[in-house]
């Protein structure tokens, strides 16, 4: 059962925005196809655990802090007598491995996963141990992309590999486990404690409203090539994509909201945004009956 479900993170719902909405340095995109594959193999992960038919408590995407130190775990499982931390990489490419780590046979090396779940289960152990429960903890690094291939890979680490996600799965779903109201106490206090701000330091590059292009984007494929039909429907004109014209700007306004948390939601300022609604009158409609109106005249905002 998963107690709690998966979201792109803050940076990356930024990056995606950015990349639409301005012209990205090679490096700035190559950190945002990073971010998004990391989540994209999150999701790959989420997929297989879904299915788990055993007594499991399954908990996405922790970001927890013991002892003025932050750490994060992509999914965690609570069993019957031990927690499992599985760190997900989505790497492809060739691989190879020595004592010194993983390295990319052409390319910059990685950090190396192994010491990221060392970190974690450390971590892990002293905050279980504060919260009082003495409960062991197993680690698990999983290489979901069908494409990767480790060469030296060594045997005696806990490391799952592609090929042996399925095997490995079945195996984890077939062991007993019965848990009681002591495992979801624990759960749900690891919950209380997550944390939605992220352990790393921002990269994001800076940006400015003015700069940045307006217009919808759309829902499937994320191009700015919307435009709308009527006061009823917007439709895209690289994929067909329909959404009806509500949804659309209100899809719009969360984006505004997410890239600039201090602007004042306005009709004049969503029309700008949204471009392809041609009532302002609509956006006013929409704005009226999903936020709080603020204010008077010049001063009225939504929020």
């Amino acid at each position: 059962m998963a107690l709690k479900s998966r979201c792109e993170s803050k940076e990356l719902k930024i990056m995606r925005s950015l990349n639409i909405r301005s012209n990205l340095s090679p490096t700035e995109k190559k950190y945002f196809f990073k971010l998004e594959k990391g989540y994209q193999g999150e999701l790959m992960f989420d997929l297989l655990t879904e299915k788990l038919q055993g007594d499991l408590l399954v908990i996405n995407d922790l970001c927890l802090e013991v002892n003025d130190t932050v750490f994060q775990i992509d999914t965690l499982i609570i069993a019957q007598d031990r927690i499992y931390p599985f760190e997900v990489k989505n790497f492809s490419g060739d691989y190879y491995y020595d004592t010194e780590g993983f390295h990319k046979i052409s390319g910059p090396d990685i950090t190396n996963p192994l010491d990221q779940i060392r970190r974690s289960k450390l971590l892990l152990l002293q905050l279980l141990q504060n919260l009082g429960y003495n409960i062991p903890v197993e680690p698990t690094v999983i290489f979901i992309n069908p494409e990767f291939t480790l060469y030296q890979a060594p045997l005696n680490q806990p490391i799952i590999y592609p090929t042996q996600i399925d095997c490995f799965m079945k195996k984890f779903d077939g062991t007993p486990s019965k848990l009681n109201d002591r495992h979801k106490r624990l759960a749900d206090r690891l919950i209380s404690l997550h944390s939605n701000e992220s352990p790393y330091p921002t990269r994001l590059p800076t940006y400015e409203y003015r700069k940045l292009k307006k217009g919808m984007a759309c829902k499937r494929c994320d191009s700015l090539m919307i435009s709308g039909e009527d006061n009823i429907i917007v439709v895209c004109k690289k994929c067909g994509y329909a959404e009806p014209v509500e949804s659309a700007v209100l899809r719009s306004v969360v984006e505004l909201k997410f890239l600039f948390p201090d602007i004042k939601i306005t009709t004049v300022l969503v029309y700008e945004w949204c471009q392809v609604v041609k009532s302002k009158k609509m956006i006013r409609r929409v704005l009226m009956e999903n936020y709080k109106a603020i204010g008077y005249g010049r001063w009225f905002y939504y929020e």
